[in-house]
């Protein structure tokens, strides 16, 4: 297994769509050892291709405290239904040490791909919802910083310059 780059807000691939992964083999499970290696080093809970800058669509979570690892690997995930929309405090390992909150349905179903090639759905609540959409939306392209109101937008924007130009970011 290896640590990856985590690429950071500011580079093109996270603002683009991602392909579908279109066969299940070695390669595609070595990534995802990497991907969940890569996000428990970075102390995250979820983690998506374009943030280690590959166009591919998988993601990977795991939202258990304390250590008990239960990863989730999600290749081609869709979210098929949403309800109950919550605003919470969402942080991402693209956007260091930024915080804002964001409203996100708090139960989601998600149909995906499993590492074993296998066709699934799973109903997920909460943080493992939250999860799910945010990790979703960085294989469409999104980040959770669309989600806020333009004036705060571009506040976490100017920090990011900010810290770009004090070589900080």
């Amino acid at each position: 297994m290896a640590i990856l780059k985590v690429v950071k807000y500011g580079e093109p691939i996270l603002r683009q769509k991602t392909q579908p992964i279109t066969e299940i083999n070695d390669d595609v499970r070595k990534l995802a050892e990497d991907m969940l290696e890569t996000m428990y080093s970075s102390r995250g809970v979820g983690l998506a291709a374009p943030q280690i800058g590959l166009s591919l669509q998988i993601c990977v979570i795991d939202v258990l405290p304390d250590g008990k690892n239960r990863p989730v690997v999600l290749i081609n995930p869709k979210i098929v239904s949403g309800e109950n929309k919550i605003e919470q405090e969402e942080g991402c390992l693209s956007f260091p040490k930024i915080y804002e909150k964001v409203k996100r349905f708090d139960k989601v179903k998600v149909e995906y791909t499993d590492i074993n090639g296998e066709i699934k759905t799973i109903e997920a609540q909460g943080f493992f919802a939250k999860a799910c959409q945010h990790e979703i939306d960085h294989l469409n392209g999104k980040v959770f910083i669309d989600y806020l109101p333009d004036w705060k937008r571009k506040l976490v924007e100017k920090e990011i310059r900010r810290r770009k130009k004090a070589k900080n970011w």
